[in-house]
């Protein structure tokens, strides 16, 4: 089992920035991958960034380059740095676990970009 819990999120005016934090526990060394995904209201959630266990990043097309994900050497935490935020980012945010057996999710935590 994977634990995971967000934190970072909050209102930012939009062209400011927020860094979103996510630190797994429990069975970490099992995990894949880990990301980030995004649900506004009345939409599907959608996949933002994801890391894998070798670091190789990849993104959604509306976020590439002007977010950024990271994770520390010790693999338990996982960031997403959100620069030149724009009205559509507004979304909850819920981080994401990945491993041979299974998928884990957090809590989520709301982002809210306003004019």
């Amino acid at each position: 089992q994977v634990q995971l819990v967000e934190s970072g999120g909050g209102l930012v005016q939009v062209g400011g920035s927020l860094r979103l934090s996510c630190v797994a526990s429990g069975s970490i060394l099992n995990i894949n991958a880990m990301g980030w995904y995004r649900q506004a209201p009345g939409k599907q959630r959608e996949l933002v960034a994801v890391i894998t266990s070798s670091s190789r990043t990849s993104y959604a097309g509306s976020v590439k380059g002007r977010f950024t994900i990271s994770r520390t050497n010790a693999r338990n935490t996982v960031y997403l740095q959100m620069n030149s935020l724009k009205l559509e980012d507004t979304a909850a945010y819920y981080c994401n676990a990945v491993s041979v057996q299974s998928q884990y999710w957090g809590q989520g935590t709301q982002v809210t970009v306003s004019s």
